[in-house]
């Protein structure tokens, strides 16, 4: 399995986390973050449950961070994540050069507790933690770009988010996965930082940064609310998507077939130190089911959802976008 002969990974898709009240989990990240949720549907193995997405104008890849809301059945409604050893940590979204200023404002306006400016691989960011205690940086990264704004974003265009920077992943052994990372996926090391290795996969705008944190005493994470369920990378088409999994089978990887998420195709599998991966494919897109003025405005089903959409319906809490100009 030699990255060179395989279709380039142009950079992150999206990360999905878990979060319990999912209203509070969108008056935080459109209400506060300005992103736009582009998707309001269930989660397609557990369809008595939300899956929100959020990103740009019109969800495009590497925009995008996700929510699997757990509020149903103790112990999962009840159960807090524990960021700990072979866990996604935290996420990083991007903001235009000069924004964190407007920032620094806006969460102390808004009185959320937030650390910063902070500096890093010689960068200045911004940490937050979000309504279940998930970790999100804002750092500064580039101009003003992407599908542009909408009818109903909450933060200047000037100011927005641009996309999701990258993760930062806590190891116990950091050779094992720098390894895969570099010889099977095709990561690029771009230095160490002291305990921290960053990584970067993609090129230019649509680059993605992976920050390796070393950590050898670090309790064991633990799957729940605010915590990152997992990452997944860009494969372009489908044909790109199958040659990557044969490749994975043949280097003896466990991974899935390939799984019909209705706006993109998918394989999961699990890198060395146990943190799931998923390679998703860009298309077709979250404009299959509703017009672009229109996403994330109703519950989106499947087909082979639909028939059961007033059983689902009835399961789920209501939850609206309040913030809409």
């Amino acid at each position: 399995m030699n990255p060179t002969e395989l279709p380039s990974l142009p950079g992150l898709h999206h990360v999905s986390a878990i979060c319990g009240d999912p209203q509070r989990n969108l008056d935080f990240y459109v209400g506060l973050l300005g992103l736009r949720l582009v998707k309001k549907t269930v989660n397609f193995d557990d369809p008595g449950s939300y899956h929100l997405y959020y990103g740009d104008a019109v969800g495009s890849p590497g925009t995008l961070m996700t929510f699997f809301a757990w509020t149903q059945v103790p112990p999962l409604a009840t159960a807090q994540g524990r960021t700990g050893a072979n866990q996604i940590a935290s996420v990083t979204f991007a903001v235009p050069d000069g924004s964190l200023s407007f920032w620094v404002d806006r969460l102390a306006d808004r009185a959320v507790d937030f650390e910063g400016p902070k500096t890093r691989h010689d960068e200045v960011f911004l940490a937050v933690k979000d309504p279940d205690g998930m970790t999100v940086h804002l750092v500064e990264r580039g101009p003003v770009g992407g599908e542009g704004d909408w009818a109903g974003g909450t933060v200047p265009e000037a100011h927005r988010i641009q996309r999701v920077d990258g993760i930062a992943m806590i190891v116990r052994d950091r050779s094992a996965t720098e390894a895969f990372l570099r010889e099977r996926m095709g990561f690029r090391r771009l230095g160490p930082k002291g305990d921290v290795t960053r990584l970067a996969l993609g090129e230019g705008r649509a680059e993605s940064r992976l920050d390796l944190v070393a950590d050898p005493e670090a309790p064991s994470g633990r799957m729940g609310r605010g915590a990152i369920h997992h990452v997944a990378w860009r494969a372009a088409t489908e044909q790109d998507e199958a040659r990557w999994r044969e490749a994975l089978v043949e280097a003896g990887y466990g991974v899935t077939d390939m799984r019909d998420r209705r706006y993109f195709q998918s394989i999961y599998f699990h890198e060395p130190a146990g943190v799931l991966f998923e390679i998703a494919t860009d298309g077709p897109g979250f404009l299959v089911d509703e017009e672009p003025g229109e996403l994330g405005s109703s519950l989106a089903l499947p087909p082979w959802l639909e028939a059961r959409r007033a059983s689902i319906r009835a399961r789920l809490p209501e939850v609206v976008n309040r913030h809409l100009r």
